[in-house]
């Protein structure tokens, strides 16, 4: 079972990181009186992201944009919003960062249903497999093999995958589509299967509930009220939808991928055997993880944070609007244990890292790995 995967800390002298880096972070709390939740910017964010969404759409519905072309660009912005509600509001309300009131957390990562997701599966795959066992092949479902993509070196290779840094980007844009349409139906079953909803201590049968009328309400008013309000054909609402998923999928893949999919970032093989990962669970984050564009100020704000994605897997508890400023405490403190804190200048660099790792794992090629597993 995937529960019973355990860290274990071979090397005594970097086995206080963690709790001096903890005791660093939570020092800068405390003496500048500041929560480590969410504050004013986060409401502002909220409702700008939700503006971008809904706004479009009820421009749409209203019919005071008719032209099909306009339509059709205002749905891109939809996408634009969808991702943005996914990576700086529902994000934090599900690692529980976003305020301090557990039920305001629960309202706020419920967006995620709003929009068309299911905030159960997002934590388990999300919050469980992928926070705990970052790029360990067979474990962290981010990594794992989809179709003709292979982002592990320990994943199967086909010859197709030789070309996978040119297919790749169209593909992104489809995750948020999968999700919606099929993927969402199959992961409450296998995590069912694999007793991950006890990990999460979440009630199956009611999130069954919870998917079906959420989806039900989804799709109410994103195909049943067009195709009532509006002239439009189903052909025609599909182009519009479909639009807005490939936007914010490709969007959220984008962001995603340039975190963990990089050159510098380690991977893991599953770890067989006594099924013990041989490192601090701290300094394992730190080695398959990686910040970039950090000094972007527009990045910073519409991606939540998540270009400090050293500092968001180490203290997903903190709520993203914090990262910037504790940023400079992990990476000094990684250096004085002598430990790999990885990042990029800008999301160019990022991408173009993505894209030669991409050849590589596609092409068979040696990238880092880790081989210390029992």
């Amino acid at each position: 079972m995937t529960q019973t995967v355990t860290f274990r800390a071979p090397d005594r002298s970097k086995a206080k990181f963690f709790p001096v880096l903890n005791k660093r972070v939570n020092a800068y709390f405390q003496d500048n009186g500041i929560s480590k939740n969410g504050n004013a910017k986060m409401v502002i964010k909220t409702i700008a992201m939700f503006t971008i969404y809904f706004l479009p759409f009820a421009l749409i519905l209203a019919e005071v944009v008719t032209n099909p072309w306009a339509m059709l660009g205002l749905t891109a912005i939809m996408g634009i919003g969808l991702a943005g509600i996914g990576m700086s509001v529902m994000h934090d309300a599900n690692h529980g960062s976003y305020s301090s009131k557990s039920w305001v957390n629960t309202l706020i990562g419920h967006s995620l249903n709003l929009v068309g997701g299911h905030a159960f599966n997002w934590k388990v795959q999300h919050n469980y497999l992928h926070h705990t066992y970052t790029n360990v092949h067979g474990l962290d479902q981010d990594i794992r093999e989809k179709g003709v993509l292979r982002f592990s070196p320990h994943a199967p290779l086909a010859k197709y995958h030789r070309f996978q840094h040119i297919y790749s980007f169209f593909l992104y844009g489809l995750m948020t589509f999968s999700w919606i349409m099929f993927k969402d139906y199959g992961q409450m079953v296998e995590y069912r299967k694999r007793g991950l909803d006890k990990v999460i201590k979440a009630n199956f049968w009611a999130e069954v509930a919870n998917l079906i009328i959420s989806k039900a309400f989804y799709f109410g008013y994103i195909l049943v009220l067009p195709m009532m309000l509006l002239d439009i054909n189903f052909l025609q609402w599909f182009a519009g939808f479909f639009m807005m998923h490939w936007v914010a999928g490709f969007t959220l893949a984008v962001i995603f991928q340039m975190a963990h999919l990089i050159e510098e970032t380690e991977h893991h093989p599953f770890p067989h055997g006594t099924g013990t990962i041989e490192n601090q669970w701290a300094i394992h984050q730190l080695e398959t993880t990686a910040n970039f564009g950090t000094d972007n100020t527009i990045l910073n704000w519409y991606c939540g944070g998540l270009n400090f994605q050293v500092e968001h897997h180490l203290f997903p508890n903190i709520c993203h609007v914090h990262y910037k400023a504790i940023s400079k405490i992990v990476r000094d403190t990684a250096k004085e244990f002598d430990i790999v804190y990885n990042e990029q200048d800008t999301l160019g660099t990022a991408m173009a890292s993505h894209v030669r790792l991409l050849k590589k794992l596609g092409r068979g090629e040696e990238v880092i790995m880790n081989h210390q597993h029992a």
